[in-house]
């Protein structure tokens, strides 16, 4: 569970990053962050601290929560469609 909501913040940042036509490293810039983390991040292959967090969020234009919502929201879904998957499978 804590796996997907690391993966899925990953996503949102992503995808907030892009929405701005930004790349990892105009992103890590402006956060004050190192691009290669930026992309661990994107992967969800690291937990982000809370101040992690809030520079990326305060560098993509939103609040720390609308950001950190998006990826809760994309967790509930990939674990929606994990069990429709699995009760198709049954």
């Amino acid at each position: 569970m804590t796996a997907d909501l690391v993966k899925s913040f990953g996503i949102a940042v992503r995808q907030s990053r892009e929405s701005l036509g930004w790349s990892q490293e105009r992103l890590a810039e402006h956060s004050d962050l190192n691009r290669s983390y930026v992309g661990e991040i994107e992967r969800g292959a690291v937990v982000a601290s809370l101040v992690t967090v809030s520079k990326l969020a305060t560098s993509l234009g939103v609040p720390a929560s609308a950001l950190l919502g998006r990826g809760e929201q994309l967790a509930e879904a990939r674990r929606s469609d994990h069990a429709g998957l699995a009760a198709i499978a049954c």
